[in-house]
């Protein structure tokens, strides 16, 4: 399944002559990685980035510490910002982010284990979409890059 909306994914970029760049959290590198597994890659993908801490929002991405200490690290405030920033600091066409919790530890009873935040930055259209996964910690990873994808070739589509 991965393998296949990696393709459309890659299909899009090369056929609108458009750019990315990734911002990801929970995912991991997964979603760069799935953007870059086909040759000609490079023609579209320009940047990827895992701020994994709050630390790295803040220095890579420029996030204000003030932004994830009220709406806090896992929320669509931070999944936006982390669109638009990682969009304008590669210059890119698009900007996609993903953060959320894959869990095992880290919930609270407002933010539950598989919750996660997609958000995806053009020039003149923001999107973000909140998700709830249910699955192991790798199952959860796979999902949110599946979304991603997804929401991607959606938003890339005629």
């Amino acid at each position: 399944m991965l393998e296949r909306i990696s393709q459309q994914a890659h299909n899009k970029l090369i056929k609108r002559k458009q750019t990315i760049a990734v911002a990801e959290s929970c995912s991991g590198g997964l979603l760069s990685s799935a953007l870059t597994r086909n040759p000609g890659a490079s023609n579209y993908f320009l940047l990827g980035v895992v701020a994994y801490s709050n630390g790295s929002k803040v220095k890579i991405l420029g996030i204000s510490q003030k932004i994830i200490a009220k709406y806090g690290a896992v929320s669509k405030q931070v999944a936006e910002l982390m669109a638009r920033n990682i969009r304008k600091k590669a210059k890119a066409d698009l900007g996609i982010s993903i953060t959320g919790l894959a869990g095992p530890a880290g919930a609270t009873a407002n933010k539950p284990i598989g919750l996660v935040f997609i958000s995806l930055s053009g020039k003149n259209k923001n999107i973000c979409r909140e998700f709830y996964f249910r699955g192991s910690r790798q199952e959860i990873r796979e999902k949110s890059t599946q979304e991603g994808l997804r929401l991607l070739c959606a938003h890339l589509s005629p």
